[in-house]
């Protein structure tokens, strides 16, 4: 049983994305952007990212609404999701200074690069014990490693994971994400973690880069700036991890081509969009008004992206079928937060 709604006749639903017009959809999901980032901007302690997944769910649910979600918007919602989410990824880029993250030492990039592939291959062997269906297990990995939804979007783009599976990953990763913002704060203390270690902790333990703002400021401004520097050395990882994905997919799909009549590109060009701009940020020509920009626009795609997807979620049916996603997430919560708190442990 899927984990979400799905509409009656595949074939149909197909048919009508392509001549539906994307506007209603895309309309709508500016719109629940710009009231998700109205959301952050009361409750700061609510993350922009966290608010759209919250906001698309909400209104594919509420009586009205929902029919025009299902209906005339879909096929713009989906483009969010998809085309949106790859623009979003590649500003991503502009945020990762490349300089700072190697100054935090090479022991700390191997304790980094250990946590992320224990949490990976920790998620996606547990995900696959409890049976969980199509390519969610691989969507949760990824999501729980590197850096929650942005991750999941960028996989599901080079494994061709149905829509559903993504919508239904990301809700589960961004709920977990976002009990780690009230769990972890009340845990430093009874881990004896200095505001240093407890950055560390957050950085290398929590999902979506908003997600570490919100909890590592609670230990004020030195766990906050370790936080960041530590996440931002995981979402360096993100283009290796998609593009390994992208290597085992081709292989797996050879001389099988894509519903558009083309070969699997060997790495997608929205990777190496990501990689140019990192290396386009580490040469510092970009001023900081530039970045800025960036940054904002960055953070307003994924919030239509991630409102998309996450209209694309049936809560009764997930409530009737999720128990084995609850026990994943809550599985690769503890794998997440144990062996980062020790790689932290063996490095400060």
């Amino acid at each position: 049983m899927a984990l979400l709604h799905r509409p009656q006749g595949t074939a149909v639903r197909h048919v009508s994305r392509e001549t539906s017009t994307p506007w209603p959809g895309l309309a709508l999901a500016a719109g629940g952007a710009l009231v998700a980032w109205c959301v952050h901007h009361l409750v700061p302690a609510v993350p922009m990212l966290t608010a759209s997944v919250v906001l698309g769910i909400a209104v594919a649910h509420v009586p009205g609404p929902r029919t025009f979600v299902r209906g005339a918007a879909r096929a713009g919602l989906s483009l969010a999701g998809r085309r949106l989410m790859r623009i979003g990824i590649v500003l991503l880029g502009l945020g990762l200074g490349l300089d700072q993250v190697l100054r935090l030492g090479w022991t700390t990039v191997a304790m980094v690069v250990g946590v992320v592939a224990a949490t990976f291959f920790g998620t996606l062997w547990l995900g696959r014990r409890l049976g969980l269906p199509g390519d969610q297990p691989l969507l949760i990995a990824t999501g729980y490693s590197i850096c929650g939804a942005s991750a999941i979007g960028a996989v599901s783009e080079v494994s061709g994971s149905d829509e559903e599976d993504v919508a239904a990953s990301v809700a589960l990763v961004t709920l977990c994400g976002t009990l780690a913002i009230a769990v972890l704060p009340l845990l430093q203390d009874p881990l004896a973690l200095s505001d240093l270690a407890f950055g560390r902790w957050v950085g290398a333990g929590v999902h979506d880069v908003g997600q570490v703002v919100a909890t590592a400021q609670t230990a004020g401004p030195d766990a906050l700036g370790e936080a960041v520097l530590v996440k931002l050395m995981r979402v360096a990882l993100l283009a290796p991890l998609v593009a390994a994905v992208a290597f085992s997919v081709r292989a797996r799909r050879r001389g099988v081509r894509t519903p558009s009549g083309r070969r699997p590109a060997p790495v997608p060009l929205f990777v190496a969009g990501f990689l140019a701009a990192a290396a386009l940020r580490a040469t510092g020509v970009l001023p900081d008004v530039a970045l800025e920009w960036a940054h904002t626009a960055q953070e307003a795609l994924l919030a239509a992206a991630l409102f998309g997807l996450g209209s694309a979620v049936h809560l009764p049916t997930l409530a009737r079928t999720g128990r084995r996603a609850a026990a994943l997430g809550l599985g690769a919560w503890v794998v997440v937060a144990g062996v980062s708190y020790a790689g932290v442990m063996l490095t400060v």
